[in-house]
């Protein structure tokens, strides 16, 4: 087997570990409630308003983003595009429902303990599905578009004007639904502010320590 095949071979299977083990973080921190990363805080307000399953809403929120991929920035949607889109919204359904299983009634000790644990699983997660390079997710082609295609600013801050505005609206939504589920904080709390702020150095710290050894070898990184 040739070297590129080999390569290839590393990167989908670094993109599907890295999607499963976002999926199980997204669980996490819907279970430990101590707020989602901006995103899935967005998804949290849809998901209180409309009578769908996580899953099914995943899917449709990101089919409607692909389309502004598709057509604006075509490079960046791949099969890992496509694996996020359609896997990564019914993983989290199975993954909460494994968790309920094991935690019925999590005390608070147990949720910080969760919160911590995820806290570094995401990071690595991420930071495998992102090295793999396979595709990016549909909502980070948006703000990569709009900084690299569009030059409306950096992508550095144009990914905290997209955040503020998905945290925003499920704050809104929240309130809207009239549902207190485990309060505000179950949905944008200390969690969507360390994932807002300190993702981006964490990722580019388990870059450098595992993804890319991982996938090129310690001496080619």
């Amino acid at each position: 087997m040739n070297k590129k095949r080999i390569l290839l071979i590393k990167r989908l299977a670094m993109s599907l570990v890295g999607l499963i083990l976002i999926s199980l973080s997204v669980a996490i921190l819907k279970i430990s409630a101590f707020g989602l990363d901006p995103f899935q805080t967005m998804m949290a307000g849809i998901d209180l308003t409309v009578q769908l399953s996580y899953g099914t809403l995943n899917v449709m929120v990101n089919a409607v983003l692909l389309i502004f991929g598709l057509i604006f920035n075509r490079k960046l949607v791949g099969i890992g595009t496509i694996l996020n889109l359609a896997f990564l919204g019914y993983a989290v359904d199975f993954f909460m429902w494994l968790i309920k299983l094991l935690f019925p009634a999590p005390s608070l000790i147990t949720r910080i303990l969760l919160f911590s644990f995820d806290m570094v699983l995401l990071n690595i997660a991420c930071s495998l599905y992102m090295t793999a390079d396979m595709g990016v997710s549909t909502y980070d082609a948006i703000a990569i578009t709009m900084a690299e295609k569009w030059h409306i600013m950096k992508f550095r801050n144009m990914r905290i004007v997209t955040d503020i505005v998905c945290v925003t609206l499920g704050c809104i939504l929240y309130f809207i639904s009239g549902v207190k589920p485990s309060g505000i904080f179950g949905i944008a709390g200390v969690g969507t502010i360390l994932t807002a702020f300190c993702m981006g150095p964490c990722i580019d710290f388990f870059n450098r320590t595992l993804s890319k050894p991982l996938l090129y070898g310690r001496k080619n990184r």
